[in-house]
């Protein structure tokens, strides 16, 4: 039976080939297009067999779509002190997992998100896996306040959030060089201050 240390480096080594995986696709989808990039491609140049890339993404769309921060900020908006309240805690979350990022890896991420609105077939999934986000974002944010996650006012908040999060995401990819991470604070900030025009 594995010890709690060799689950954690086994998942971290789960990780670290998700994130090989991930980088060397979006590598190719600059370089040759999305079209134009295969799956045995993007194997060949993670270094993985096919069938290895097939266990950590289903298809060469959720390559693309997988976003590896999510549970990271989720993670970090439940450890925010409870005064916070919770546009708060999911400002500071954001400061927390994205602050210390590299400018590579923002970089890469900036890129995911230009390609995903780029790609018509990417951007309709985006559509289908966003109702996931939703109620995940729901979850957290009626835990923070001892709510149901169906509550209509944190269904309210919750979509005014993810609206924060795709007008962010719009703008970022409209303008070459804009800082998202900014973008979505400044969007928080607005919506902590009661959206007004």
């Amino acid at each position: 039976m594995s010890s709690p240390p060799e689950t954690g480096l086994r998942e971290r080594k789960k990780a670290k080939t998700r994130a090989a995986i991930q980088a060397e696709a979006l590598r190719l989808f600059r370089e040759q297009g999305y079209a134009a990039t295969t799956v045995e491609q993007i194997a060949d140049a993670a270094e993985v067999s096919q069938s290895t890339f097939f266990r950590y993404f289903g298809t060469k769309e959720d390559v693309a779509l997988h976003d590896r921060f999510d549970p990271l900020l989720f993670a970090a908006f439940r450890a925010q002190p409870a005064e916070l309240s919770p546009i708060q805690a999911l400002r500071a979350a954001m400061r927390s997992v994205f602050g210390a990022l590299p400018d590579a890896e923002l970089e890469q991420e900036r890129q995911r998100g230009e390609l995903i609105f780029s790609v018509p077939e990417l951007r309709a999934r985006l559509l289908v896996q966003l109702t996931e986000t939703l109620e995940m974002t729901a979850g957290m944010l009626a835990e923070r306040v001892g709510r149901r996650p169906d509550d209509f006012a944190v269904r309210t908040a919750t979509g005014a959030v993810m609206g924060i999060a795709l007008a962010a995401v719009l703008a970022a990819a409209e303008q070459p060089g804009a800082d998202y991470l900014a973008l979505m604070d400044e969007g928080l900030a607005h919506l902590e201050a009661g959206l007004p025009l």
